[in-house]
């Protein structure tokens, strides 16, 4: 049988049960690709291999600990953690463009790209599903102003008609609404940069 028809579930499983050599089969399967987008975003090959190792040294701790969730999505969840070393990596070295928490501050801003390779498409599906959770924690009147506004694109004169409340009151929502949600990346550890 060959390896690459094992599963990484599988693998993952076997692992955990002490079977050493399934993590290795894991590491070989997606060191390409992990290796290839980590060095996009450093471009240094030292400090890729760093980062490549410190990835797994997180996926050994998590999977040894049982805290590991599986779903079938090894790879972007691997994917993830890489992404968030980098971003560590970035802000120790302070090369990493920060967003200022202001009234100002738009959460949606920093979602926008343009042409996604793979990794950054899983990656912004990641930061897409943890806005989500994140509007999801709002109050029930700032979450219905936010995706009015952000979702489906309506202005605040008509945010006031659909609501009943003066433009004012939907203004003055969807700056809680932002406040809420800066509150809770910052609780929860969110990074939402790609």
């Amino acid at each position: 049988m060959r390896k690459n028809i094992i599963t990484d579930s599988t693998l993952i499983s076997t692992y955990i049960q002490g079977k050493e050599s399934s993590l290795e089969i894991l590491i070989k399967r997606h060191q390409q690709r992990l290796f290839s987008f980590i060095y996009s975003k450093v471009q240094d090959k030292d400090i890729t291999e760093d980062i490549f190792q410190e990835t797994f040294i997180k996926v050994i701790r998590t999977l040894k600990k049982g805290n590991y969730n599986e779903e079938g999505k090894f790879l972007p969840w691997v994917m993830r953690i890489a992404h968030n070393l980098v971003i560590d990596y970035f802000r120790k070295t302070n090369r990493m463009p920060s967003f200022k928490t202001t009234d100002d501050f738009d959460i949606f801003s920093v979602l926008s790209d343009g042409n996604l390779n793979a990794e950054k498409q899983i990656i912004k599906e990641q930061i897409y599903t943890d806005v989500r959770e994140l509007v999801e924690e709002l109050p029930q009147e700032q979450k219905e102003v936010l995706i009015m506004r952000m979702y489906k694109d309506m202005s605040f004169k008509e945010i006031s008609e659909n609501t009943g409340v003066s433009i004012n009151t939907a203004l003055g929502r969807m700056r809680y609404a932002l406040i809420n949600m800066r509150k809770l990346i910052e609780k929860h550890k969110i990074i939402l940069v790609n």
